[in-house]
């Protein structure tokens, strides 16, 4: 192993991605679950009943009042993690020390390394204007490698439509059964009309956005008279990138444009992770996963979607 990828397994290996909602269900992880059972993390407190566990008596509550009180944790649990990975044309383009679809690759390695553990399974999800590509959720390190592996190996789309996002959307949840975590990474060039579709899918898991960009989507370079084409469509446009005034009205767009995109996410009730192709993916990790760490406390409290049958883990 090389140097540096020794040093980003380092790395990683201080990192936790926590998760901030109860979604857990299978045996044998350390996540927390809709459950409630021996874990270690407080839920609530009940009245004792015959048959419990004396050993989980609340027995300050318990002086404080004339009836044993039970205090419950939250079990822990494995959990379900769907990296849902853009791999429509857009994705193939970039300008700075890679593609976008570099970026994607990279992120599902990082994930898989920090989330395909301690119980936890990691499925892969391939879209672009519709599903291209799955692989059921599984663990181990070589699980891993093949997730990594078909993202990046993952045949490039042909240029006939934008991206139908909402449309993907739509479909996930006949593929995403169980309550999971949903890691969504896209550059978000697509069709409107998803924003519904999303909301929908945060109020059962816990979802993720993680937006790939380049640095020259918000700012056009001063080269002259050049015809750009339009990776989803292969529509073609010549501007003249030497007038200013042209350069600040797209700069302008872009920023607009981006700034509606995070609003939405957020109204929709999903984190959002800006990374681009002119580097520092692992520190932005870092950052974001350290605002989680803070964020989980309170958070963590917020209502769950109801247990359906199917989910009930089997022993």
């Amino acid at each position: 192993m090389r140097p540096e990828h020794r040093s980003t397994r380092l790395l990683l290996r201080r990192l936790r991605w926590s998760v901030l909602r109860p979604l857990a269900r299978r045996a044998n992880g350390d996540e927390r679950s809709r459950l409630s059972g021996p874990g270690v993390e407080f839920a609530q407190v009940r009245e004792y009943q015959p048959g419990d566990d004396v050993r989980r008596i609340d027995w300050q509550l318990t002086a404080r009042s004339d009836r044993p009180y039970i205090r419950e944790a939250h079990d822990e649990r494995g959990l379900d993690v769907w990296l849902v990975v853009d791999v429509s044309p857009s994705m193939d383009w970039g300008t700075a020390q890679g593609l976008k679809r570099d970026l994607a690759v990279e992120l599902s390695a990082v994930a898989g390394e920090l989330l395909g553990h301690r119980g936890n399974r990691v499925g892969l999800i391939l879209f672009a204007n519709g599903i291209v590509g799955i692989v059921a959720p599984g663990a181990g390190q070589a699980h891993v490698e093949r997730i990594v592996g078909r993202v990046r190996d993952e045949p490039r789309q042909p240029a006939t439509a934008p991206t139908d996002l909402a449309g993907v959307l739509a479909v996930l949840p006949r593929l995403i059964r169980r309550a999971s975590m949903v890691v969504l990474v896209t550059d978000f060039l697509v069709l409107d009309g998803w924003a519904e579709r999303l909301r929908s899918l945060a109020h059962r898991h816990e979802v993720i956005a993680v937006r790939a960009e380049d640095p020259r989507e918000a700012d056009l370079p001063d080269i002259g008279v050049t015809t750009f084409e339009d990776p989803e469509t292969g529509v073609q446009l010549t501007v003249d990138t030497g007038d200013a005034s042209l350069r600040q009205r797209f700069h302008a767009a872009a920023v607009k444009q981006s700034l509606q995109i995070d609003a939405t996410l957020r109204s929709c009730g999903v984190d959002v992770i800006h990374v681009a192709t002119d580097g520092g993916l692992l520190f932005t990790m870092a950052s974001f996963l350290d605002a989680r760490r803070r964020q989980r406390g309170p958070r963590a409290l917020l209502p769950a979607a109801p247990v359906r049958p199917d989910e009930v883990p089997v022993a």
